[in-house]
């Protein structure tokens, strides 16, 4: 998952909770010019706390791990168990 595939997750989880941008943004302290540029990856700088703490507001949660070639069956398991 690269940073634009990170904003569009964002977005989709925001639309689905029915929380507008603005409302968002207010709630975390933010602009709502960087919600947008979060979610259509068109700002130029973010901190990794700021895409941290929007996920947190909606529940979402960053998971990295080393790259592999194609998931094994028990990894697809895990991934969907969350």
């Amino acid at each position: 998952m690269d940073f634009e595939d990170i904003g569009k997750a964002i977005a989709k989880e925001r639309k689905n909770q029915k929380i507008s941008q603005q409302r968002l943004a207010n709630e975390l302290w933010m602009s709502r010019s960087a919600i947008s540029g979060i979610e259509n990856n068109s700002i130029a700088e973010i901190g990794f706390r700021k895409i941290l703490r929007v996920c947190s507001a909606l529940g979402l949660e960053l998971i990295i791990r080393k790259k592999v070639g194609r998931p094994t069956l028990q990894q697809l398991i895990e991934d969907n168990r969350d």
